[in-house]
């Protein structure tokens, strides 16, 4: 993604835009060529070298924060290594302890003599030993690997990575969900859920939805990994259908603006090959762990939204007791204490009782602590324990409930 100096914007009274690329134009074109062939042609070689071919061909044009933002883009599909017979550090703390037998003055016999000890203490060469001194410096580094790409494919890459930009200043996001099918109501969750962003959803299946998420801006603690997790959810988006969005923007001189986009706009082509976020580590150990709990629950990834009447459940997994109770559970991803008190009065007012919310700490997003745990709530550290979740559902369903 881009940083927040190479982010390019134009406003019109409340209305704000990227400035996107012309991905047809033939010199945006040939820039992007030219760019994806200097960082293929460095592969292998010292990162220094491939900045120095970088900032010759950006030379002092007008057009130099487009390209800078390419080369951003193309940095981030690089793979950079130490290349080195020994660990830097330890090649220095040799070298350096031997050279202490001779301070102040090494001569230079004597400094030969040093480079030859050490590299005999690390079992290697002493030309290789002295040459990888420094190699842990990003300049020495060597660039293992790069990812290369098609101009066009960079050229969108570069305009999704502008609209990206807007939202690390959102203030909240809004998504009007048109009247679809359940699996389409569900991929767009989905969506929002994979990359942990606070949101309320308000409206039904057979209306359309309302979806509120909280924007970086809203949020006191953790804000730049949640603007980050914003800002990664919106190729995500891209790749659903039937929705309208409206981005509050925070822009200059305190000012709001607001930035726009359908399912049906076509500039914005996502890089994505599926909505899926990153991998929920709390998720996938908790559905590791759960049959070796040897609990009466059984515990399945869940596929429902859930009607509350007039908002949405959409959870994580299904529990189902040898009985044939059933206890939903969502595990939250950022958060906020309010947050979860207006979700739990949405549970409240539609009378359901069979639900868990699990929430992380680590992703809190308020100084505000949790002074209460409120019921059907579940607060954990590090993982969430399968004894506690079953113990919970055990105490949400009645001796009526079981029996039924």
């Amino acid at each position: 993604m881009l940083t927040a100096d190479l982010a390019l914007s134009w406003q019109r009274g409340d209305q704000i835009k990227p400035r996107y690329l012309d991905v047809e134009d033939e010199e945006h074109l040939r820039e992007a060529e030219d760019l994806v062939a200097l960082f293929a042609e460095h592969e292998g070689g010292a990162r220094a070298a491939l900045e120095e071919s970088l900032r010759e061909y950006v030379g002092t044009g007008t057009d130099y924060k487009i390209l800078r933002g390419l080369i951003k883009l193309l940095t981030d599909r690089c793979e950079f290594e130490t290349s080195a017979p020994a660990e830097p550090t330890e090649i220095r703390r040799a070298l350096f302890l031997k050279a202490r037998a001779v301070h102040p003055v090494v001569r230079e016999e004597a400094r030969d003599s040093i480079i030859s000890e050490a590299a005999r203490e690390l079992l290697c060469e002493p030309d290789a030993l002295s040459e990888s001194l420094y190699a842990d410096l990003p300049e020495n580094q060597k660039l293992a690997g790069f990812d290369p790409l098609s101009p066009r494919e960079l050229l969108d890459l570069y305009n999704v990575a502008q609209a990206q930009a807007l939202l690390y200043r959102s203030v909240e996001m809004r998504l009007w969900l048109e009247p679809q099918a359940a699996e389409g109501y569900r991929e767009i969750f989905g969506a929002i859920k994979a990359y942990r962003l606070i949101h309320s959803v308000r409206g039904s299946a057979r209306e359309g939805y309302e979806v509120r998420l909280d924007g970086p801006v809203s949020i006191f603690q953790r804000s730049q990994k949640y603007g980050i997790q914003m800002a990664v959810f919106l190729p995500a988006l891209l790749l659903c259908k039937g929705w309208r969005m409206r981005a509050e923007i925070q822009a200059k001189q305190g000012r709001v603006a607001y930035f726009e986009l359908t399912s049906k706009q076509t500039r914005l082509r996502s890089h994505y090959l599926s909505i899926e976020g990153y991998a929920n580590p709390v998720v996938e150990k908790l559905a590791a762990a759960w049959s070796k709990a040897g609990s009466e629950w059984s515990l399945a990834k869940s596929s429902e939204v859930i009607d509350l009447g007039g908002s949405a459940f959409i959870p994580d997994f299904v529990l189902r007791h040898e009985t044939g109770a059933r206890v939903f559970l969502e595990v939250l991803g950022f958060w906020t204490p309010e947050h979860l008190r207006e979700r739990l009065l949405e549970f409240d007012h539609a009378n359901v009782k069979n639900f868990i919310l699990a929430v992380w700490d680590e992703l809190r997003g308020s100084r505000d602590p949790l002074t209460n745990i409120p019921p059907n709530t579940i607060v954990f550290k590090k993982s969430l324990d399968p004894g506690g979740v079953a113990l919970m559902a055990d105490n949400l369903i009645s001796p009526a409930a079981a029996s039924t």
